[in-house]
């Protein structure tokens, strides 16, 4: 007769004959899920961050140059324009200090300023994503003193 702890034994001894890796495969299988997801997680967070650095430094560098309104017409009609030349180099010159490049245009009375950043990855360098890049732009015109009074409900 067959006790219960040697029938046990038995069964044990062959489901791990015929087992043979598959617990192995699904473990690696597993880790390497949960290790992507955790790329995305942590490079995606890095690169929204990044994201929000340029768009802060491209709307700076836009308001830098809307600052460089042409005094010559202020002073001779009271129009108030820019002077394209020196709010395309102000915009400029606020990206490189940043140590930021971008492209700046000037149109009429409005900076338009575009920042690229490439974010390198932490995680997704493993498969072969080694960067992120991030645009982003912002513009800004010259505005005459404050024109009206906006109050927050609280």
């Amino acid at each position: 007769m067959i006790t219960p702890s040697v029938a046990l034994l038995h069964t044990w001894r062959q489901l791990r004959k015929t087992e043979g890796g598959q617990v192995t495969a699904f473990v690696v299988g597993i880790t390497t899920a949960a290790a992507l997801f955790a790329g995305l997680v942590l490079d995606g967070g890095l690169a929204l961050a990044a994201k929000v650095q340029a768009l802060g430094q491209a709307q700076e560098a836009a308001r830098a140059g809307a600052q460089q309104i042409d005094l010559a017409a202020y002073r001779t009609d009271g129009s108030l324009r820019l002077s394209p030349d020196q709010a395309s180099s102000a915009a400029r010159n606020f990206l490189s200090a940043a140590g930021r490049s971008g492209t700046v245009t000037v149109a009429g009375n409005v900076v338009h300023v575009t920042v690229t950043i490439s974010q390198p990855t932490q995680l997704l360098g493993l498969i072969g994503i080694d960067s992120i890049t991030v645009t982003a732009s912002g513009q800004a015109q010259p505005q005459r003193g404050i024109s009206s009074v906006q109050t927050e409900d609280l």
